[in-house]
């Protein structure tokens, strides 16, 4: 049973929520203020449901400590709708941001689709290959012997890539899955991630043997264990 951690501090929400997750077949713990959302998360949970406007300690506050640790997916609920607003959740590291009131409907198929991607990419919290380690739990990097932090957007590539190793991932693919809807980048952005992946990993970094660009069509994590 997949687990989800609410974390919301309007009671009559709390119920509607809890009873529809539950319908669906998820398992909810409830936490009502910041500290508590952090008191009980761990990694046992699939999504974090997190409001932004809470007691204690902001939802914004709650989801950095998160994710200093995790990359767990975090959907963030929020009676504030602007673009800045929506545009600020996602920088903190959510990985959704839905404007209350929301549609019922609406707020579980974006709960499926984030657990769902979270099955699909479903690899261990670090991955070795050669010489390198990539610890996607602590936005780590063990790289020609030396060890360094990486942002959220380069672990969320980097996990997509090697969870597909061997495939050609499109640039629409990537767009869609680590960019989402609300950030637009430019058609260079995917490019110069590639282009940091070689300058970490790659002996040579112009002839590389992991990180791979196949013009107009896609890149590619290559690495056969």
């Amino acid at each position: 049973m997949k687990k989800i951690l609410l974390v919301e501090d309007e009671e009559s929400l709390v119920n509607v929520l809890t009873l529809n997750l539950e319908l669906e077949g998820f398992h909810v713990d409830v936490a009502l203020n910041g500290k508590e959302a952090l008191e009980k998360f761990d990694s046992k949970y699939d999504l974090v449901v997190l409001d932004v406007m809470l007691p204690e300690m902001s939802g914004f506050d709650v989801c950095l400590e998160i994710r200093k640790t995790s990359i767990v997916p975090i959907l963030f609920t929020s009676a504030k709708g602007t673009s800045l607003d929506r545009i600020t959740g996602l920088k903190y590291g959510a990985d959704d941001y839905l404007v209350k009131p929301f549609n019922l409907e609406e707020f579980l198929l974006r709960v499926g689709i984030l657990i769902e991607r979270k099955k699909e990419r479903g690899i261990e919290d670090e991955f070795k290959f050669g010489s390198n380690v990539i610890n996607f739990k602590t936005y780590t990097i063990i790289a020609k012997g030396k060890n360094m932090s990486v942002s959220k957007r380069e672990i969320e590539l980097l996990k997509l890539l090697i969870s597909k190793k061997n495939e050609v991932v499109s640039r629409n693919e990537i767009l869609d899955e680590v960019w989402g809807t609300e950030s637009y980048p430019t058609s260079r952005t995917i490019d110069n991630y590639i282009l940091n992946f070689r300058k970490y990993f790659e002996d040579q970094p112009k002839n590389p043997q992991y990180f791979k660009s196949l013009r107009g069509v896609g890149y590619k994590f290559e690495y056969f264990s």
